[in-house]
C-alpha cells in the first residue's frame, strides 16, 4: 500500500473508533436519563408518600391533601417514566407493563384533581395506611436503605403491583 492509502486507512479507522465511542456514550446517557427519571420521580416519591401517610396517620389526618397531592406526583412520575423510556427506546416491554400496572393500581386511590382537593373517608384513610404498610414491606419507606439501581426498583415495583389490592370504587 502506498503511504497515501495507509494514511487514509488510519484516519478512517480513527474516525470509526471515535464514532463508535460517541454512539456508546449516547446509549449510556439515554439509559441514565431513563433510570434517573424512574428512580427520582417514582421511587423517591413513593418513599415520600410512605412518610407522609405515616405523618398524617400519627397527626390524625390533619392535612390529608399532603398525601393525595404526593400520590398525584407518584402517578405523574410513572407516566413520565413510561413516556421517557418509550421515547428513548430503552424501556423493556416487561418494565412498561409493570409500570402500567403500578399506575393502574395506584390510580385507584383518592388523589387531588387539578382544581380541587379530595375529601378522604375513613375507608380511604384506612386503605392509605394499608398502602403505607405495603410500601414498607417492599422496601420503599423512610429510613430504609434504597438502591438507586433500576433493577432493584423494578423488582420493588413488581412486588408492589402484586400486593396492592385496593378495590375499585
Amino acid at each position: 500500500m502506498s503511504k497515501k492509502r495507509m494514511l487514509v486507512f488510519r484516519i478512517s479507522i480513527g474516525l470509526n473508533i471515535l464514532l463508535i465511542a460517541i454512539i456508546v456514550l449516547g446509549i449510556i446517557k439515554m439509559n441514565f436519563v431513563k433510570e434517573q427519571v424512574l428512580v427520582t420521580e417514582v421511587q423517591r416519591n413513593l418513599v415520600e408518600l410512605e412518610g407522609l401517610i405515616a405523618e398524617q396517620s400519627d397527626d390524625n389526618w390533619s392535612n390529608p391533601n399532603f398525601v393525595t397531592t404526593e400520590l398525584g406526583d407518584v402517578l405523574n412520575g410513572i407516566l413520565l417514566g413510561i413516556t421517557t423510556g418509550e421515547q428513548l427506546g430503552t424501556l423493556s416491554k416487561a418494565d412498561k407493563e409493570t409500570l402500567e400496572k403500578l399506575y393502574s393500581r395506584l390510580n385507584q386511590y383518592p388523589k387531588d384533581g387539578l382544581d380541587k382537593f379530595v375529601d378522604l373517608t375513613k375507608e380511604d384513610k384506612k386503605s392509605l395506611e394499608e398502602l403505607r404498610v405495603i410500601l414498607r414491606d417492599v422496601g420503599l419507606g423512610l429510613n430504609i436503605t434504597i438502591s438507586a439501581s433500576m433493577d432493584s426498583f423494578m423488582k420493588k415495583a413488581e412486588e408492589l403491583v402484586e400486593k396492592i389490592n385496593y378495590p375499585i370504587n
